[in-house]
């Protein structure tokens, strides 16, 4: 529950999803459509990216030419040294090439990206530092790419802990939290092979998870994607755009609806954790007050 009920800044949460990541930029869109202005931000993986660019001033429009870059063929570099298979350096090139060695304090939307310690399991929040670092390490999905060494802590995606990161929000100065979930599957593809099952198993446990968090958004825009390719969609980005976009779009009039109605839903989710707690206290007020008026009474009766 918000503490303060006047409090109507935005904040938006995107989730991870590989390649499907482009549906996060159609959501941007709907935003800038209506002209609602994104006081706050936060991204894991592939949101970490988006979120990224949006930060630093990129408009939606802008965003959607690295579409075509968000296609793991072209951002994997094979490499030789242990803990995956590929290095981050295609994704930090990137982040150099088109919003500059910059550092995240420095955005023009306060942004959090959201990285996980893979030997403690802690969820590790990056306000500060260089944003290719933090991008890079919260792309940095196990097995496949090689971990990143920050302040000798070793991080991965940030999706094990928080898939959507909603938690970051609050802190950020956010009254309204908007959550957008890339994973919300109905049903995951057949397995073919052992890697399949151990993908499914993984993936479950994360959508499971994540499906828990989404409670503690205001409003949810969860999309089933499972047509679309963890790897490329470079093929169908309009599209994939638009998956994020529609949804987004309709929601836009509850956020709006939010924005205008805060302090009532505030009061309403005031009383429904109050009253359950105050009615048996009431209750047993009465009963206590009645025994005392009958011992009262049976003291003035006796001779």
């Amino acid at each position: 529950m918000k503490l303060n009920p006047f409090n109507t800044r935005i904040g938006l949460a995107l989730g991870g999803g590989a390649a499907k990541g482009i549906a996060h930029i159609g959501v941007l869109k709907a935003f800038e459509e209506e002209q609602i202005a994104i006081h706050c931000i936060s991204g894991t993986s592939v949101g970490a990216l988006v979120a990224s660019y949006h930060a630093f001033g990129q408009p939606a429009e802008s965003i959607l030419t690295i579409g075509s870059t968000l296609n793991l063929s072209k951002i994997l570099n094979f490499t030789l040294k242990s803990g995956g298979l590929f290095s981050t350096k295609a994704i930090r090139d990137m982040v150099h090439k088109d919003l500059g060695d910059v550092k995240i304090e420095d955005a023009k939307i306060p942004l959090a990206i959201c990285a996980t310690d893979i030997e403690t399991g802690e969820q590790l929040i990056f306000r500060k530092g260089n944003l290719a670092d933090a991008v890079c390490a919260s792309m940095a999905v196990p097995g496949l790419f090689v971990p990143v060494e920050m302040d000798g802590r070793i991080l991965v995606d940030g999706g094990l802990v928080e898939n959507v990161p909603i938690s970051p929000l609050a802190g950020m100065g956010a009254g309204i939290t908007v959550a957008v979930d890339l994973s919300h599957v109905k049903r995951y593809p057949k397995p073919d092979d052992t890697l399949d099952v151990i993908s499914n198993a993984i993936n479950i446990g994360i959508d499971l998870r994540t499906r828990r968090q989404l409670k503690a958004a205001d409003i949810a825009v969860p999309l089933d994607l499972s047509r679309y390719s963890l790897i490329n969609n470079a093929d169908c980005i309009d599209e994939l755009c638009d998956e994020g976009y529609r949804p987004m779009k309709k929601k836009i009039q509850r956020l709006l609806w939010y924005k205008r109605m805060n302090l009532v839903v505030y009061l309403i989710k005031a009383a429904g954790k109050v009253l359950p707690l105050k009615i048996p206290e009431i209750i047993q007020d009465l009963k206590q007050q009645a025994f005392e008026l009958r011992k009262q009474g049976s003291r003035n009766r006796q001779p």
